[in-house]
C-alpha cells in the first residue's frame, strides 16, 4: 500500500481549481479525436463507395467511433479477435460483440486460419473492403480540412509531436 503523504494545511485561501480537469493535453487529444472520427463518419455516409445500407447506417447515427476501431485496427489480411481487441485497446468481451455486429451488416466475416485449424480470423469481405475505402477518402479529406483550421505549419508539428509521444 502505498506511503500517505500529510500535507501542513494552508492559510491562504483555496482557488476552485476545477477548469484544470478540461484544460490539459490529454483532454484536449479526446476531444480532438471524437472530433475527428465524427467527421470521418458524416463524410463516409455522403461517400458514392460506401455501400448504401451502410451509408444509410451512418446518415442515421448508427455507426459510431467504436465501428472506427475495426477499421483503423483490422489488418487488411485480419486478425484473431485477441488480436483486433488488443490493437484496439479493448476487451476481448467488447471486441467481440462490435465483431458480431460488424459481421451481420456484413463488413467483417470469420474465417478458417491457415496456420491454426482451431483458431479464426477477423477478414474484411468484399462490403468491408468497400467500406474501408470510403474510410480512407474520409481520413484523407477530414485531416485536409484540419490543416486547413489550423494552418500546415501547425499540423504539421501537430502530427510530429503526436507521432513522437505515441512511440
Amino acid at each position: 500500500m502505498p506511503e500517505r503523504i500529510d500535507c501542513p494545511p494552508s492559510t491562504a485561501p483555496v482557488a476552485p481549481l476545477e477548469n484544470w480537469r478540461q484544460a490539459h493535453m490529454g483532454y484536449w487529444l479526446n476531444q480532438a479525436l471524437q472530433k475527428f472520427d465524427a467527421r470521418v463518419l458524416v463524410l463516409m455516409a455522403s461517400n458514392e463507395a460506401m455501400p448504401l445500407a451502410l451509408a444509410n447506417l451512418a446518415a442515421r447515427g448508427r455507426l459510431s467511433a467504436s465501428h472506427i476501431h475495426i477499421t483503423r485496427h483490422l489488418a487488411q489480411d485480419g486478425a484473431r479477435l485477441t488480436e483486433l481487441a488488443q490493437r484496439a485497446g479493448m476487451s476481448k468481451q467488447a471486441m467481440g460483440k462490435l465483431v458480431d455486429q460488424c459481421e451481420a451488416w456484413g463488413l467483417v466475416e470469420r474465417a478458417q486460419d491457415a496456420h491454426d485449424a482451431r483458431a479464426r480470423r477477423i477478414v474484411f469481405t468484399d462490403i468491408g473492403l468497400s467500406w474501408l475505402l470510403a474510410y480512407r477518402q474520409a481520413v484523407a479529406q477530414a485531416q485536409a480540412e484540419l490543416r486547413t483550421a489550423v494552418g500546415p505549419e501547425v499540423a504539421t508539428v501537430l502530427a510530429l509531436g503526436l507521432e513522437a509521444y505515441s512511440a
